[in-house]
């Protein structure tokens, strides 16, 4: 780590994880920068309104500064406008969580969120929005592993790692490029991905591909994730034309997307008017 702006931002990426703040030297340690550099660093960042003091001579904590600029974003890019009412459609319809996750770069990153499950049992992460997709462990990633060719798909999943490093990944989770591309082969076959105690214990969900008016590049993945004892392969088959409508209908919407059309010119040289004419 070299220069002061990746420096500031291992700082602000910590941070994040951790809400209520942490110390200059755990920061220090986390990010491997010496303390005297990072205390700096946050000085600055407090100067400039995206971190402060817990108290005096306490621990640093990001401000509702840079989340609000995210949220900003996304409302002024038109993604929640256009996204969030075929969400909270489909989990009305459903009783199960949904959420829609976005290509960034060589990412799937998870951006928006409904909760369709109001009572009993229910899976509600609550901390995954903002958070980029595990792409071999979860639905929404092997989902869009599923549209590639197998070698463009080992290719990210070796950039990114095969096994997810955190606590609570489930043991249906592939261990190995050979079960992952056959889920991948299945996936295809089926028209929708399936993650069973994989990404975390005790979770299931089925995932699609989000396309840019049916036939057009992909966007991101859509996905229906709810406690495996209720996510039954039954139950999944009869989600999965629920499923494959929403996520038909958030291509359409895209369209009236600042974001998503811009998505398109970089990702597909037809101009986005053909793909709305076709």
């Amino acid at each position: 780590m070299s220069s002061v702006v990746e420096k500031s931002l291992a700082i602000i990426e910590l941070l994040v994880e951790h809400p209520a703040g942490l110390s200059v030297s755990a920061i220090a340690a986390a990010t491997d920068q010496p303390a005297s550099g990072v205390h700096r660093t946050l000085q600055e960042l407090a100067r400039l309104g995206y971190v402060h003091q817990t108290h005096a001579q306490g621990d640093y904590a990001m401000t509702i500064k840079l989340p609000a600029m995210g949220l900003g974003f996304l409302a002024r890019a038109g993604i929640t406008d256009v996204t969030q009412p075929v969400l909270d459609a489909l989990a009305a319809d459903t009783g199960e969580l949904i959420r829609l996750s976005v290509i960034d770069g060589d990412n799937l990153i998870w951006v928006a969120v409904a909760q369709g499950a109001t009572r009993g049992l229910r899976y509600d992460p609550g901390q995954e929005q903002g958070v980029i997709v595990h792409l071999a462990s979860s639905a929404g990633g092997q989902a869009w592993l599923a549209t590639m060719s197998d070698e463009e798909a080992l290719a990210k999943v070796s950039a990114q790692g095969l096994i997810r490093q955190a606590e609570g990944i489930g043991p249906n989770a592939p261990r190995s490029l050979t079960v992952l591309l056959q889920h991948l082969a299945e996936a295809r076959q089926r028209g929708y991905a399936v993650a069973v105690d994989s990404y975390l214990r005790g979770m299931a969900a089925m995932a699609v591909p989000v396309r840019f008016r049916g036939d057009g590049p992909v966007l991101g993945c859509l996905s229906i994730a709810g406690p495996a004892v209720r996510m039954s392969d039954e139950r999944m088959a009869n989600l999965a034309p629920r499923l494959q409508a929403a996520a038909a209908e958030l291509g359409e919407a895209a369209a009236g997307s600042q974001y998503f059309r811009s998505r398109v010119r970089m990702l597909d040289p037809t101009p986005a008017e053909e793909h709305e004419q076709a």
